[in-house]
């Protein structure tokens, strides 16, 4: 239900922008976020980092895209983000501790070398998505723009994350026939 949950303000966003403009759509990505963040909090109790580092990037890019009526700043929010997730990740990776094991290791059992490359293969994937999101945005119509960040980015985490569960199934088969 929670991944359900996280979408929601994406969703706001598309059916606005695609009833009035990139303004009333921008405004109501900031308003949807801001809620999302307080439920969240209400309801868990806790915050991830994820959501709140979205929060404040949204926040200051939406309010600049509104403030100054240009939609450039908001296009901008998105690789933004996407460039924190993959230096965020690089930077857990450097340290030793990859973010990716953090996350997973209890439910899932793979040697460092593995979590290793799972951390880099998202940390390439947030960096293609921050470029890419680049040249849509600046390079082709705002129509397009939007369609790209709401089902093309979707899309794109979603076929790495399933392949990401591959490649973890496949570790782990790997690892259990070591053991027999």
């Amino acid at each position: 239900m929670k991944p359900l949950f996280d979408f929601v303000p994406l969703i706001i966003f598309f059916i606005l922008y695609k009833m009035y403009d990139i303004y009333m759509a921008t405004g109501a990505l900031v308003v949807a976020t801001s809620i999302q963040l307080i439920l969240t909090f209400l309801i868990l109790k806790k915050v991830e980092k994820v959501q709140v580092i979205t929060f404040i990037v949204v926040t200051i890019f939406g309010g600049l895209t509104l403030l100054l009526h240009d939609e450039n700043f908001i296009k901008w929010k998105v690789t933004i983000i996407y460039s924190l997730f993959a230096l965020g990740l690089t930077m857990t990776q450097l340290t030793g501790k990859p973010f990716i094991k953090g996350m997973l290791h209890k439910e899932i059992s793979l040697p460092d070398s593995q979590w290793k490359i799972i951390n880099w293969a998202w940390t390439l994937f947030f960096t293609c998505c921050a470029l890419l999101n680049i040249y849509v945005a600046f390079r082709l119509p705002l129509d397009v723009w939007v369609d790209f960040k709401v089902f093309g980015l979707l899309a794109a985490t979603l076929v790495f994350t399933l392949l990401t569960g591959l490649y973890i199934y496949i570790c782990t088969q790997k690892e259990s026939k070591k053991i027999e």
